[in-house]
Order: C-alpha cells, then sequence, then structure tokens
C-alpha cells in the first residue's frame, strides 16, 4: 500500500492538472451545457466538490470508528450533488469544491493508520475522481475555444 506522502502527492498532481484544466473556460461559459448532454463545467466542479465532501464525512467516521458502509445510489447522489449547486455561481462552486478538497486532505492526514476503505475513497474522490474528468475538461475546452474563433 501506498504512504500518505505518496497517495497526498498523486491527488496534488491530480489536482493540479484538473485545475489548469479549468482555467482553459472562460468564467462566462462555465455554465454553458455541453460537459456532457446535461452538464456544464460547472456541474461537474459541483459534483468532484460534492464527492470530496462524502468522503469528507466518510474519512471522520473511519477516524473515530463509527463507520459503517452503507450501500449508495450513486446515481441518485450525482443528482442531488448538481441539482444542489444549480442556483450557485461558478465561482461559488468553485470555492466549495476547493474548500471540500481542503477539507478531505485535513481529514486523510489526521488519520492514524490507513485502512483498505481509507484509501478507496481518499482516492476515488481526489486523485482518480480528477483524472477521470481531466480528459472531457479538456476536450469541452477546445470545443468551446473553436466556437469562440
Amino acid at each position: 500500500m501506498l504512504t500518505k506522502r505518496e497517495l497526498c502527492r498523486a491527488e496534488d498532481a491530480g489536482w493540479s492538472a484538473f485545475v489548469q484544466a479549468l482555467e482553459l473556460i472562460p468564467q462566462r461559459l462555465c455554465e454553458e451545457i455541453g460537459y456532457t448532454s446535461s452538464w456544464s463545467i460547472k456541474d461537474m466542479v459541483g459534483h468532484i466538490g460534492c464527492w470530496q465532501a462524502e468522503a469528507v464525512q466518510i474519512l471522520e467516521r473511519i477516524r473515530v470508528g463509527t463507520d459503517r458502509p452503507e450501500p449508495m445510489d450513486i446515481d441518485a447522489m450525482n443528482a442531488r450533488f448538481v441539482e444542489a449547486n444549480r442556483d450557485q455561481p461558478i465561482h461559488v462552486v468553485r470555492a466549495e469544491c476547493a474548500a471540500s478538497r481542503t477539507r478531505m486532505l485535513q481529514e486523510f492526514d489526521l488519520l492514524e493508520e490507513l485502512t483498505p476503505r481509507a484509501v478507496e475513497w481518499f482516492v476515488e474522490c481526489g486523485a482518480s475522481h480528477y483524472l477521470e474528468h481531466l480528459p472531457r475538461s479538456v476536450e469541452w475546452a477546445q470545443e468551446l475555444a473553436d466556437r469562440q474563433a
């Protein structure tokens, strides 16, 4: 198993790439649907931030010994996350995503023992999640740039 330091380096590298991709999209176009058939970049950023916030809760429960894995309806949660941010401006959604990331890193750092579940949540809501969305983010940024040309 990787160390905390190695896992945090991977998370940081993924976050940096993710943020760089977001910078390619002008703020005025962040709410344009097209990232997916029903999502904008803002929706995707809110989605990432909400999963980070979920990871915070799980990591905290692991740390204090109250974690009880339960089944999750991922699609329903994704829909709730997007809807929760629908009325927020992009700068708020980005700030909340960054704050959720900070809390996730803090909670991960507080763990005295790295359990497989803790590592899974940290990686899946961090580095892996950023990299999952990175190719489409760059592609969408290029599509938007081509339209503006």
